[in-house]
């Protein structure tokens, strides 16, 4: 009886650290504090205001109705985030929201979060999605077509994009599992990284040569 409770014990600890990435926090909230005198030290990423001094707008950002300006991104999506940046409430509480506009035919390219899960809803038009498994899986690709209403996950750390496939714009919004889940966009990390990764890494990882790469990094150079 003792060595099974202890199994169920092991258990619930080990789902308590897999599912909570971010650090737990110690306290009811640690409101963001943006302080140039003292940074440099962090708690779960930012310094906490001071608890007597914290009001109901530092958990407050209005704005997610409005439609963004796809017309500024080459790939014809743009993103309004809500994370520890842009509303200090959600300092240690592990999770983000975005709102993700797509112009028609624009593309939020392959990329990854490298501290959070994603879960996204479409709440207008239709995407593709779909995200790339680990070597643990073969590369699999897994991807669906999603209209209004419907759901789809994409586990943390793994490759995945959307793409508007419908004759309009299209609208998302997507719940992080971390405060700061961080992006990692493929192709301008690859060929836009500063300083610029070396050409001969490059021909070799890709198997093409210089004049191949040269198109490749093109769109990222300044």
């Amino acid at each position: 009886m003792k060595a099974a409770y202890l199994v169920v014990s092991l258990l619930a600890f080990a789902s308590v650290h897999v599912l909570a990435y971010d650090p737990s926090p110690l306290q009811d909230f640690c409101v963001a504090l943006n302080d140039s005198v003292t940074k440099g030290v962090f708690v779960n990423g930012k310094f906490c205001k001071d608890p007597m001094a914290v009001k109901a707008e530092d958990f407050y950002l209005p704005g997610f109705d409005k439609v963004g300006n796809t017309s500024e991104n080459p790939t014809g999506f743009v993103v309004k985030s809500a994370d520890v940046t842009t509303l200090p409430g959600l300092n240690t509480l592990g999770i983000s929201l975005v709102r993700i506009d797509y112009a028609p035919k624009g593309q939020n390219p392959p990329h990854t979060h490298p501290r959070g899960t994603e879960i996204l809803v479409v709440v207008e038009g239709t995407l593709l999605v779909g995200f790339v498994a680990s070597n643990q899986n073969q590369n699999r690709l897994f991807t669906k077509v999603l209209n209004k209403g419907d759901v789809f996950v994409f586990p943390i750390g793994l490759i995945h994009f959307q793409q508007n496939v419908g004759y309009g714009n299209a609208v998302a919004f997507a719940a992080l599992s971390s405060q700061n889940a961080g992006v990692i966009p493929i192709a301008k990390s690859v060929f836009g990284s500063d300083p610029p990764i070396s050409p001969a890494v490059l021909q070799k990882a890709f198997q093409v040569d210089q004049k191949i790469i040269d198109l490749l990094e093109k769109p990222f150079q300044d």
